[in-house]
């Protein structure tokens, strides 16, 4: 026989030899572990798809907080002072962030109350995000809401009284006027398609351009310097309302 025969020999003539009793064990072992891990892996997927379990406690406030709303409270104000600073020199710092914070309140106002509206309509229902389903109170966040607005007049009637310039209280109670009708009974005026224009109407034209008046000076020696109204005043007022309600109209479109 050759040597390559008798070399394999033993192996043609002797049975294979059984698996080990451990590996097996092992194997045995281990798959419960893989099923776990594989629908562990499918519950996740799940919970992904179907936008995701419950949300903590801070991500809901952080999301009900809208902090990017507030710049609608900034970006007129800002464009306003630069416009008065352009055309005569002026900026009033403590002025402008007086009425800063003011606005800053009328916002929260708008915010707060909006919540509260929707929470009468049902709009809010199912929305976890929602003041007055994290607060759990509608009278609280109503009352908070309220709150907010008085504060937020008393700046504005400060920053009038510092000013001087009638034009500009007269206006920024108009642009708040846009948002009451916009939202709040018994008009509720967004219902019916006409919430871009009132956006337009209250960031743009009117708030734009009494935040520019509001930069008017009183002094004992020459008394009321008044600010003309300016055609980059007009332009920057539209282009300010434009960018808002396009912001506005843009924000509907994840809820189709």
């Amino acid at each position: 026989m050759p040597l390559a025969g008798i070399a394999l020999a033993p192996l043609l003539v002797s049975p294979l030899a059984p698996p080990s009793p451990r590996g097996s064990a092992a194997a045995v072992s281990a798959e419960p572990a893989r099923r776990r891990r594989a629908l562990r892996r499918v519950r996740c997927s799940a919970a992904a798809a179907s936008g995701g379990g419950e949300l903590s406690r801070a991500t809901l406030l952080w999301r009900a907080a809208k902090l990017p709303i507030y710049s609608v409270a900034l970006v007129p104000l800002t464009v306003g002072t630069a416009a008065a600073y352009n055309h005569a020199g002026l900026f009033f710092a403590r002025r402008y962030f007086g009425l800063l914070a003011a606005a800053v309140l009328v916002i929260t106002w708008l915010n707060l109350s909006n919540d509260v509206y929707d929470s009468d309509t049902g709009a809010d229902k199912n929305k976890k995000e929602s003041v007055v389903n994290i607060v759990g109170s509608r009278a609280v966040t109503e009352y908070a809401a309220n709150v907010s607005l008085l504060l937020g007049f008393g700046g504005l009637f400060w920053a009038f009284a510092e000013a001087g310039d009638v034009r500009f209280i007269v206006l920024v109670l108009c642009a708040i006027l846009c948002g009451y009708v916009y939202q709040c009974p018994p008009f509720r005026l967004s219902y019916r398609g006409l919430g871009e224009p009132l956006c337009f109407a209250a960031f743009g034209p009117l708030a734009t351009s009494a935040f520019y008046f509001s930069n008017s000076s009183r002094s004992i020696s020459s008394g009321t310097v008044l600010l003309p109204l300016s055609k980059t005043v007009i332009a920057s007022s539209i282009l300010v309302g434009l960018t808002t309600t396009l912001i506005l109209f843009c924000s509907h479109f994840h809820q189709v």
